[in-house]
């Protein structure tokens, strides 16, 4: 069983693009694109540097634009997987038949600029803990009023929240564990993005969606979501709930995935995979799509590793 998952935010690289353009279509289909996201997708994935594609807003449309660029030139199966994390769901939905590729990217385009909006009401963060026991660095996230925003996997969980509450945080780190303050623009998957939230509900009444022609894993809870309609809300409401990124590689697990495609800018769940499911019966095949020479090779993944997955507990 083969899964195709979209990386979030923080996984892009100034000029990952560049090669892209090289391919039919590619640069009409980006500067369309553009025109929908508000922002130039092009410069962004050539020519701009690590801090213009840090900014949210920037980042978020550029993110999706990547992912549907690579996706659309790999045929996928008609049973397969697929899931993204944070914004990444978007392009997951769009994989999975959920919404237009048009309107994937137009929505990121108000995810980004609303939650950049959000961001700059207050003095807001997120910091990785490393290491120590679940209990005890939930309990330390708690204490020092701060959320979990994401939780990854195994030994890694994102706090976020008020700045000072982050100081205190790595001040007194939980037992075993190590606290990295993380380049971000504010505390996302946190009650603070409420207003980008609100945002993305009235952007959200614009689209019709489709339901899934595919597997499509939430971050919400790891379930499997059957209805466009209730996929949209969940992206809606993901921007002010956490990430469960551990709760969908254990979906993964209980399917059967054997193999992944990370859609670019692959790396960081090809890794988290690649930990979590080391004990994956016969092992599990990755793939990191980054350039269009990596194609090949998801291709020849796809090729090997269709099949009927089970469905045991992963319905929404």
């Amino acid at each position: 069983m083969l899964a195709v998952l979209s990386p979030g935010q923080g996984a892009q690289k100034p000029g990952f693009l560049t090669q892209w353009l090289t391919l039919d279509g590619v640069l009409a289909q980006l500067d369309g694109w553009s025109a929908l996201a508000g922002v130039d997708l092009v410069h962004l994935g050539t020519a701009a540097d690590a801090e213009e594609i840090k900014d949210t807003a920037r980042t978020q449309p550029l993110l999706t634009a990547a992912a549907l660029v690579a996706a659309a030139r790999l045929r996928l199966p008609e049973v397969c997987v697929v899931a993204g994390h944070s914004v990444g769901e978007i392009d997951a939905a769009a994989v999975a038949g959920v919404l237009a590729p048009e309107n994937a990217v137009a929505f990121a385009g108000v995810r980004g600029r609303e939650m950049a909006a959000a961001c700059a009401l207050e003095p807001t963060g997120m910091a990785a803990v490393l290491g120590g026991e679940e209990a005890e660095v939930l309990a330390a996230i708690a204490e020092s009023g701060l959320y979990p925003a994401n939780r990854n996997g195994t030994g890694q969980i994102v706090a976020a929240g008020a700045i000072d509450a982050l100081d205190k945080l790595s001040a007194a780190p939980p037992a075993k564990a190590r606290v990295i303050r993380l380049q971000v623009a504010g505390a996302f998957h946190t009650p603070y993005m409420a207003p980008a939230e609100q945002a993305l509900g009235a952007a959200a009444g614009a689209i019709a969606p489709s339901d899934p022609a595919k597997i499509l894993l939430s971050n919400a809870d790891g379930a499997a979501v059957s209805s466009g309609t209730e996929l949209l809300g969940r992206l809606v409401r993901q921007v002010t709930a956490p990430v469960r990124w551990d709760l969908v590689m254990a979906a993964l697990a209980r399917i059967g995935v054997s193999a992944v495609i990370e859609l670019p800018p692959a790396g960081t769940l090809a890794g988290l995979v690649k930990r979590e499911l080391k004990d994956t019966p016969g092992g599990i095949e990755i793939v990191t799509v980054n350039t269009p020479g990596d194609l090949d090779a998801a291709r020849d993944l796809i090729l090997r590793h269709g099949g009927a997955p089970s469905y045991e507990g992963v319905s929404a």
